[in-house]
């Protein structure tokens, strides 16, 4: 069937609401919001450091551009959760593509290093932003009642959800199903195998014709604008932000490794990578310190570089080669 993919999505989106109805524990909805929000990190990378080759160091920078985003909106307008979410995949998508303009001619390690500086740059104009809270930073409540387009959403008697994190939880699931979407999508399309052949080889894609800096420009601000997305609700989440946890070098770490060991070849790497590794750290958390969970992050990654290089899709492909000839 042609709309398979589409249809499985569609069904995962009303089983996502299904659970918000179902399970009453809202311990799960808590730690699952981070899993998804992993899971859209790490997609949103491998659409340009999977598929183009050009590793993106700077990832805590575009997710805490859609957190402050949202904060700004907070203070301003007091909008909606939904409202924040595309107001922060916005204006990270404009610095992805800002940022790609003045680092893609950049290859490499040189890239890397740009984008861990940009990460830096904002950090820094964030701590000196009074009206966002600066380096001491500012509590967030969420609305009590939010509302969207006029109805009632979250509310114990009348709302569709009984709870705030119900409700996070259910938003970041569909935005992380929309972005697995896209990511495939990607893949299969031109622009797709126009990032594969820059991967391969950009000067031998440049005298094919391809236009190299125009594939990679669209790649960092579809990519830039999915981080977004996925960190505007950090602040409601947390109820409070500063820009030691908005920019936490454990966002641009899980982005690199969840794709890496779940495969970058593939739009299913980085979504097996974050239910595995991003399970994983939620369970051990209730025992080990963050620190020693990003060391054992750092250690479980360099396993999989040096045994499967391609991840676990790889791998698995790999062995079923082997096994038919």
């Amino acid at each position: 069937m042609k709309y398979t993919f589409e249809i499985i999505c569609m069904l995962l989106i009303v089983g996502l609401f299904v659970l918000t109805q179902v399970i009453g524990n809202q311990f799960y909805f808590f730690i699952g919001f981070v899993i998804l929000q992993y899971m859209v990190m790490a997609t949103a990378w491998n659409i340009l450091g999977g598929y183009g080759g050009y590793v993106n160091f700077g990832s805590a920078g575009f997710l805490a551009t859609g957190a402050y985003t949202a904060v700004a909106l907070i203070n301003f307008l007091d909008v909606g959760l939904v409202e924040q979410m595309v107001a922060g995949g916005v204006i990270a998508g404009l610095l992805g593509l800002a940022t790609g303009y003045l680092t893609l001619r950049l290859r490499g390690v040189y890239f890397a290093i740009a984008t861990l500086a940009l990460a830096i740059i904002l950090e820094t104009i964030v701590a000196h932003w009074d009206y966002v809270g600066g380096a001491a930073g500012t509590s967030i409540l969420p609305k009590r009642k939010p509302e969207l387009f006029g109805e009632l959403i979250v509310d114990r008697k009348a709302g569709i959800f009984e709870n705030y994190k119900e409700y996070l939880f259910f938003l970041m699931g569909t935005v992380a199903i929309i972005s697995v979407w896209v990511a495939r999508y990607i893949e299969n399309s031109k622009l797709g195998r126009g990032l594969n052949a820059i991967k391969d080889s950009e000067e031998a894609a440049e005298c094919m014709g391809v236009p190299t800096l125009r594939l990679k420009l669209i790649a960092t601000t579809i990519s830039g604008a999915m981080m977004g997305v996925a960190g505007a609700p950090l602040a409601s989440y947390l109820t409070f932000i500063d820009p030691l946890s908005a920019f936490n070098l454990e966002y641009a770490i899980n982005a690199i490794a969840m794709p890496m060991i779940g495969g970058t070849i593939s739009w299913a790497g980085p979504v097996i990578g974050a239910l595995l590794l991003g399970t994983a750290q939620q369970v051990s958390s209730l025992w080990i310190q963050s620190e020693l969970n990003l060391l054992i992050v750092g250690v479980v990654l360099v396993v999989f570089v040096i045994i499967a290089p391609e991840g676990i899709i790889g791998w698995f492909r790999k062995s079923r080669q082997g096994s038919g000839r």
